[in-house]
């Protein structure tokens, strides 16, 4: 750098130097002809700066990639096309590479960093228009999932991920074989891991052919309604913790962060599985007040709320010649200064101004974008969506998204934030009428730090500790003082197991088992995979669920021991109007998620006739009645194993929660066998699992099913379970 521009040796003659730029600023221009005349010692280079897309000077051309390549300069498999390209080539390039293929992962954000503002920007005016799915921040801040349902997160590179990625490149090749490694397991002991591909295609088809296809047309996508909603969420679901489950058999791959949740929603959105997909002010259809979501892609393909990341929302509203922006919903989910310690009132902070970033310097936020449609529904007095985010309890790094009803501005202020840049602050009064939610949430968590508070409480635990969790008693509707008197014990009793004539084989896991372990005889027998997600979601609709034996070694907290972990959630066991005593849970539920076992004493087949006839046992379970399929998990093909047909259990004397258990026509929980052998020995298991989200302080129901046998009649009872696609009656 000692030397100057135009000769070999000397100082600088720093007074040429006229302009300076950052490298990164410069795009390198070259001779585009081979004649082109050399520099010339002694006199000084020509250096241009020039524009990526134009114009260039005379007898200069853009590098590759953003100019045509000849032959010579062509990367290998590139086509040759006759047709004249621009500057002056004969050979364009076949395909645009994206210039997100490029990007450097920007610096990972600190703890608690999230954006109440838009993500990316849009060449779009304000005008109401399809809405899609928005990744990438235009203040390079986010309001995102903290997913951890695979062991490699990294948020750092969420915003590498394509959200308009075509099916193939989501889509892994389905014949490609699968390729094995060996690493050290807990205890270390040697685990050979299998890494089969992800073919999320097979995946989709798989689930939609299960689960009674409905038809997304035009009409359907532009309004939805309850059914299509419960739909779009179920599928989404399912194809998530599929996706999940394979890739929890890879060996992670440092440096890339693995997001089923937005993956899945990208390929529902190409495939055009969404619903409410016009912008609108108000109201949601098919989406109710108080419904929870744990994903924000979910919020996105049901129309609730259309950036998978953003926390403003907003269209636009032709006012006279011109458009204006309107916000249409929010979401607060701590990132910010907000205030939410009113259940009626939000003080939301607006967008902007690098908060949080200490990669950036924080500045003052700008009246533009999702602050400028805030401040326009402040003076229009439009509705405004609510969403809010809380910290998931079976979860601790994710996230619960709460529908908490409309909301209107009602005043707005700028504020010194605690960087001491000026913040714009909204404060949102929730319109009266709309059913209870996040006051719901309010209670609850004062309930858990003083029970007392907690009208009409009976007994504070219910299983006087027979539980890891307390499950109170609680009775708010009349003076009745608790069910009739049983013994409260947390799983079957057998009075003798059955005996396999076939050998069993535990597996060896000191530590538990591991996705993707080929030598463990317990994943063997469920397929290949653990049945469950990190987060202990049921995955396949396997006929029967193998899970650890008590001869296994690996501990109770292994993810093949779902069931036997006890209760995830705080239960409450209450009194309803019209259908005795009920169930339900002061935690929210995930779909697919372990609720209770129907424990209870078994009673073997010379006695199941007895039971029958005499009638007399309100707390029967009967695992050979004909049950009305759900469509809530993929189908097994292999149908091969079936629960025991004489599987009858008792909890009249002795049982657990599930005994209180109400029956429902449209339930929002399903049972599935359990098998644990230990040694030649062999113990079945009625384990309940979510239908879809319940949230906190829904009842929680399953299907009784249908007795086909000549007393049918005689056994049957009025359904009280108000749903639309109610029977009538039950067993």
């Amino acid at each position: 750098m000692e030397q100057s521009l135009g000769s070999e040796s000397g100082p600088v003659d720093k007074s040429r130097v006229l302009n300076v730029k950052p490298l990164r600023c410069l795009v390198p221009i070259f001779p585009s002809s081979p004649n082109f005349p050399p520099f010339s010692p002694g006199q000084p280079a020509s250096f241009v700066s020039a524009n990526p897309s134009g114009s260039f000077p005379p007898g200069f051309a853009p590098f590759y990639p953003l100019f045509s390549p000849t032959d010579s300069q062509r990367p290998p498999g590139f086509g040759v096309n006759n047709q004249p390209g621009p500057f002056g080539s004969n050979n364009p390039i076949p395909g645009a590479v994206p210039i997100t293929s490029f990007r450097t992962p920007p610096p990972p954000p600190p703890p608690g960093a999230a954006a109440n503002g838009d993500t990316g920007r849009s060449r779009r005016n304000y005008r109401t228009h399809t809405s899609g799915i928005q990744s990438q921040s235009q203040s390079g801040e986010v309001d995102e999932d903290e997913y951890s349902e695979t062991p490699n997160q990294n948020a750092q590179h969420l915003s590498n991920f394509s959200m308009h990625a075509t099916d193939a490149e989501l889509t892994s090749k389905a014949k490609r074989s699968k390729s094995k490694s060996q690493k050290r397991g807990r205890k270390g002991q040697e685990v050979n891991f299998s890494t089969p591909e992800v073919d999320a295609e097979s995946f989709l088809s798989n689930i939609l052919n299960s689960c009674n296809p409905m038809v997304f047309d035009t009409f359907r996508r532009a309004d939805g309604d309850k059914e299509s909603v419960g739909y779009i969420l179920m599928v989404y679901d399912l194809l998530r913790r599929r996706i999940t489950q394979v890739e929890d058999g890879k060996e992670p791959t440092p440096g890339v962060t693995r997001r089923p949740d937005l993956r899945s929603g990208t390929i529902l959105m190409n495939k055009g599985i969404r619903t409410n997909i016009k912008k609108r002010i108000g109201a949601v259809p098919g989406v109710e007040v108080g419904d929870i979501f744990f994903f924000r892609m979910e919020t996105c393909l049901v129309g609730l709320h259309a950036p998978c990341m953003a926390g403003i929302d907003y269209m636009g509203i032709k006012i006279s010649q011109e458009e204006e922006p309107v916000a249409v919903s929010i979401v607060s989910s701590g990132g910010y200064e907000d205030n939410v310690e009113d259940g009626d009132v939000l003080i939301y902070s607006g967008q902007g101004g690098n908060i949080y970033r200490k990669d950036r310097e924080t500045i003052d936020q700008k009246l533009e974008r999702g602050n400028l449609a805030l401040e326009k529904s402040l003076h229009r007095g439009n509705e405004v969506r609510v969403i809010r985010g809380l910290r998931d309890v079976a979860n601790p790094t994710g996230k619960v998204y709460v529908y908490d009803g409309l909301y209107k501005i009602r005043e707005s202020w700028v504020e010194k934030g605690k960087a001491g840049c000026n913040v714009f602050k909204y404060k949102l009064v929730r319109l009266p009428g709309q059913p209870e939610a996040f006051t719901i949430w309010k209670s609850i968590q004062q309930w858990k730090e003083r029970l007392s508070s907690r009208a009409g409480v009976i007994l504070p635990d219910l299983t006087s500790g027979a539980e890891n969790l307390p499950v109170s008693l609680v009775n708010d509707v009349d003076d009745e003082k608790g069910p009739a008197y049983f013994t409260y014990f947390p799983s079957l009793k057998y009075s003798k197991p059955v005996t396999w004539t076939e050998p069993s084989f535990s597996c060896n896991c000191q530590g538990g088992c591991l996705p993707g372990n080929s030598n463990c005889p317990c994943i063997a027998k469920n397929g290949g995979y653990i049945p469950y997600t990190v987060a202990g979601v049921l995955v396949n609709n396997k006929s029967l669920i193998h899970e650890c034996g008590t001869s296994c070694p690996c501990p109770i907290n292994c993810r093949n021991r779902i069931s036997q972990a006890g209760l995830k959630v705080r239960l409450e066991v209450f009194k309803t109007k019209d259908k005795g005593w009920g169930l339900r849970s002061w935690d929210p539920i995930r779909a697919g998620a372990f609720i209770c076992e129907y424990a209870g004493e078994v009673i073997n087949g010379c006695n199941a006739e007895e039971f029958d006839s005499e009638n007399d046992d309100d707390y029967i379970f009967d695992a050979t009645r004909t049950y009305q399929p759900l469509g809530v998990l993929p189908s097994d093909s292999d149908g091969a194993h079936q629960v025991s047909s004489h599987l009858m259990i008792s909890a009249k004397n002795v049982g657990n929660v599930a005994r209180f258990m109400n029956h429902s026509c449209s339930p929002n929980a399903f049972w599935r066998p359990v098998l644990r052998k230990s040694n030649n020995e062999s113990y079945h298991h009625i384990a309940f699992f979510a239908t879809r989200h319940i949230p906190p302080m829904r009842e929680l129901t399953y299907d009784y099913g249908i007795i086909h046998s000549g007393k049918a009649d005689e056994r049957k009872k009025r359904c009280l379970c108000g749903s639309s696609e109610c029977r009538g009656f039950f067993y």
